[in-house]
């Protein structure tokens, strides 16, 4: 009975470890078509490569563009049905945008950003319009 206790544990380990190191090299590419804003930092147009950080902090990500890379965390978001389309969601507010989710899709968890400074200004007297960009798993 310990033996096969032992076994399992051993599986589920595995299995986790496994899990965690596909997690880790999930890539998205996308095309963004206008400037944006992440973490209060300002980004240009282009093409954009997202991962994972590392295994041990799930929540990190690499924004890799035309200027370099940034790191950003993020939380967990969850829908009841997967999402049909791998995507960025972004806020517009008039000729400003913000990234907001990251989904993969047939996933029902993906990843939301924080709300930075000028995000929050702009979010007390304006509705945001979600703009969603079509991302490609490399």
């Amino acid at each position: 009975m310990k033996r096969q206790a032992l076994s399992l544990i051993s599986l589920l380990g595995l299995l986790l470890v496994a899990g965690s190191a596909v997690a880790q090299t999930t890539k998205l590419r996308a095309n963004v078509p206008f400037n944006f804003t992440v973490n209060n930092k300002s980004l240009a147009a282009g093409t954009y490569e997202i991962r994972r950080g590392s295994v041990s902090d799930s929540g990190v990500l690499i924004i890799r563009g035309p200027e370099g890379s940034i790191l950003v965390s993020t939380n967990a978001r969850e829908r009841v049905r997967g999402v049909d389309k791998t995507m960025l969601v972004f806020h517009r507010y008039g000729t400003q945008n913000f990234l907001s989710e990251i989904w993969v899709a047939g996933a029902v968890r993906g990843r939301q950003l924080a709300i930075g400074n000028r995000e929050k200004e702009l979010a007390r007297n304006l509705t945001p319009q979600p703009v969603e960009i079509l991302a490609s798993l490399p």
